[in-house]
């Protein structure tokens, strides 16, 4: 691998004088603040929200470093995944110049931010097996190729990567490979956030979403060298993260306990969910998953999601997705709800058995 930074960046996000915040000119202690042209009389609530937030959340982010063990110099956080994934493209990709390759079936923010960015989209499906195909992406690459983005587990597909495989990528791809972990908690295998030191090329991206339970707050992290998070920091918005959602994430974080409990039943409830649907006639296959979801391959998948519907049972059907014909990704609910939906599989059995 011959990375360099400074090669992959934008000329113009490296000439890029970012926008000073009020909270970026003064740091200290201070009692009067006429600085930022807030609402100095305050706000309807009980907080102090007619104040800006932290524009780089540094409480939080030493919060976020003490859990993941990593230092918080090394951490960016995003206004969810969405955003680090935006932010990525604008840094690295020149519009209508750079490429990216993404590995379908994956999680299709990947390409839609690309189009917006005017970034060509070159595509590796996965095998049939739902491993990478690394000469095909191999073949893909060229001087214009920037970010490399691979999803383990993977969504639809809820199935980690081979490591040698993603190992064999980071060793001879010379731009930005970055690692979608959003289900990491839900999986056995290792986290990749320790190699970053070894990587310079390495992003490691995870979420507050799906095992902390915090979706609602939009609070995405990602890892990386300094440098490139130097890079995100200049060029995001002022304050990305409210500050309502730093005061709960904060709070949340007393709870880690409870929510490695929580995690640890939700894998739980999914191997038992997927014993059960494997045993229900018409049901051709349960994929293996490492996330907290399960993709199912059955007869007449759309008319089956559609009858669920009708239950007021609501799960993805991914038949237009490419090698996900006939399935549906179920997401793991409650005890409660998995029964529910159980029992509406049966119902659609009986139905089109008379």
């Amino acid at each position: 691998m011959n990375f360099n930074l400074d090669t992959l960046v934008r000329d113009n996000i490296k000439n890029l004088v970012p926008y000073s915040s009020a909270r970026d000119e003064f740091s200290g202690e201070a009692n009067i603040f006429l600085d930022a042209n807030e609402n100095s009389l305050g706000s309807p609530l009980p907080s102090k929200y007619n104040r800006y937030p932290d524009p780089y959340q540094h409480e939080l982010k030493e919060a976020v470093s003490k859990i993941k063990g990593f230092p918080a110099e090394n951490i960016f956080l995003g206004n969810g995944s969405d955003e680090c994934i935006d932010l990525l493209f604008r840094c690295f990709c020149n519009p209508g110049r750079d490429n990216t390759i993404i590995c379908p079936p994956t999680y299709g923010m990947y390409e839609v931010s690309a189009h917006i960015n005017d970034v060509e989209v070159r595509k590796a499906p996965l095998l049939d097996n739902f491993q990478l195909d690394l000469i095909h992406l191999e073949n893909l690459v060229d001087e214009n190729t920037k970010l490399i983005w691979v999803c383990s587990p993977n969504n639809p597909t809820g199935n980690s990567f081979h490591r040698d495989d993603v190992e064999m990528i980071l060793n001879n791809f010379n731009g930005i490979v970055v690692i979608d972990e959003a289900y990491i908690n839900f999986s056995k295998q290792r986290s990749f956030l320790q190699e970053l030191p070894e990587y310079p090329n390495l992003v490691v991206m995870h979420t507050f979403s799906k095992a902390w339970g915090l979706a609602g707050l939009r609070l995405g992290i990602l890892f990386a060298s300094e440098e490139i998070i130097a890079l995100l920091n200049k060029i995001k918005p002022p304050y990305n993260i409210s500050q309502a959602t730093q005061e709960l994430a904060l709070k949340a974080f007393d709870e880690i306990d409870w929510v490695n409990n929580m995690t640890i039943e939700l894998v739980n409830m999914r191997n038992a969910l997927a014993e059960v649907l494997m045993n229900i006639q018409s049901v051709e296959k349960v994929y293996p998953s490492e996330s907290n979801f399960l993709l199912v391959k059955i007869k007449e998948a759309r008319k089956l999601y559609e009858f669920l519907l009708t239950k007021g049972i609501v799960v993805r059907d991914r038949s237009n997705v490419k090698l996900c014909d006939d399935c549906l990704r179920i997401t793991v609910g409650t005890e409660k709800e998995n029964t529910e939906l159980v029992d509406a599989f049966y119902d659609w059995l009986k139905l089109n058995k008379s």
